[in-house]
């Protein structure tokens, strides 16, 4: 099965939700008229990033569903018959979680929230308390959702693709110069497509790095944006390369775990 995938990479004006919503509209309008099936968007698309305070997050952050830009997603992935992907601040009660979510053609399908706090972010958001999820849409598509910093994490990406996952969507704002570098190898070991949405510029003394990428289940990078400027990338995709996990024809990515080794990684 083909189909397209889109990275938005874009640049949010920080706590102008207004600006940042009808921005992401424009440009997810245009990687629509492009094909594209399934589109992320950065981390923290309707806000921007560098907070100073919970308070201030809190200022511009929304439920889910039924905050005005999940909504705004939520209308245009219903009117286009698409997925789209989306980083933002999610309210809950006197908390905000940095999060993504997922909306798809008949509407709202569920949020994910950062389990690995990078940085200062400590400070302002609470930490993820959902287990890691995979949609899996009876059209055949089957997403799972990471958050920026969850790369570093390998088994984040693992979780996601044990649970079926054939595309990882990777909402960022990377200031580091590894993710870049490494979702290829989460590619490869967990033979899924990842979808690297990451943003520019700068806010508060934070430069963002750009590069947004899309790899196949091989590690081949598809496409890969600039450092430091807006773009879209559209990529045709074959979704039954993620659904074969023969490495060669004697070695199964999956069938050839040995998980009572692997104890431990879970252990508290």
């Amino acid at each position: 099965m083909k189909i397209k995938v889109a990275v938005i990479q874009m640049e949010p004006k920080l706590l102008d939700v207004e600006y940042n919503t009808e921005h992401s509209l424009e440009l997810i309008d245009q990687a629509i008229s492009e094909g594209a099936k399934v589109i992320v968007l950065p981390e923290l698309a309707n806000t921007g990033y560098a907070f100073e305070s919970t308070e201030e997050a809190l200022k511009v952050a929304e439920i889910a569903p039924g905050g005005p830009t999940v909504s705004a997603w939520e209308e245009k992935a219903m009117e286009n018959k698409i997925y789209i992907v989306g980083g933002f601040a999610e309210k809950s009660g006197f908390r905000v979680y940095n999060s993504s979510v997922l909306v798809g053609p008949h509407g709202y399908i569920g949020t994910y929230r950062k389990l690995h706090l990078f940085d200062k972010e400590k400070e302002i958001f609470a930490p993820g308390n959902l287990d890691l999820w995979v949609y899996h849409g009876t059209d055949g598509i089957n997403i799972g959702m990471m958050i920026c910093f969850d790369w570093v994490f390998p088994e984040v990406a693992r979780v996601l693709a044990l649970k079926g996952a054939d595309i990882i969507a990777h909402p960022a704002n990377l200031v580091l110069p590894y993710a870049q570098r490494a979702m290829p190898i989460r590619a490869i070991e967990n033979r899924v497509f990842t979808v690297t949405a990451n943003r520019v510029g700068f806010e508060r003394g934070i430069a963002f790095t750009g590069q947004s990428l899309i790899v196949n289940p091989l590690g081949k990078v598809l496409k890969k944006a600039n450092k430091d400027k807006e773009a879209i990338l559209v990529e045709e995709i074959d979704l039954s390369l993620a659904k074969d996990k023969n490495m060669t024809e004697r070695n199964n990515l999956f069938e050839d775990r040995r998980p009572k080794y692997y104890r431990k990684l879970v252990e508290e």
